[in-house]
């Protein structure tokens, strides 16, 4: 099991989404985040003030995954938020120890989703 962290451009977000629920992840949390990555810094002018942006807003995807949609999920974050600039994002992937599902008790892989009646293993969307 592992925890995929995508820091992706507010404006890559729907699609961002839609290519994960096409790939069959449908359980993550979005949360609007600041970051500075390779990004120059800006001087903006505000009411008659300079102001220096340092942090861009971004949003942060995360989703707890069986083994076989760790790729499926990059492959998909890769596509989806990619312009060819600077300040496209990161992907993180870290291991994850345990995963309790609070309404049912199910842990581990039981309790990841895709939550449906036949499990199946994902193929990689092109």
């Amino acid at each position: 099991m592992k925890l995929i962290t995508a820091v992706v451009r507010p404006e890559r977000v729907q699609q961002v989404k839609e290519a994960l629920f096409q790939a069959g992840i449908s359980g993550l949390t979005l949360t609007r985040v600041s970051g500075h990555g390779g990004e120059q810094e800006v001087v903006e002018h505000y009411r008659g003030s300079r102001v220096l942006i340092e942090f861009r807003d971004k949003v942060e995807f995360k989703m707890a995954v069986s083994e076989p949609f760790v790729e499926v999920a990059i492959d998909a974050i890769l596509r989806a938020a990619y312009t060819g600039e600077v300040g496209d994002g990161k992907i993180f992937v870290q291991d994850l120890e345990r995963v309790i599902r609070i309404r049912t008790g199910e842990q581990d892989t039981d309790a990841l989703t895709p939550v449906n009646e036949t499990k199946r293993v994902p193929t990689p969307v092109k």
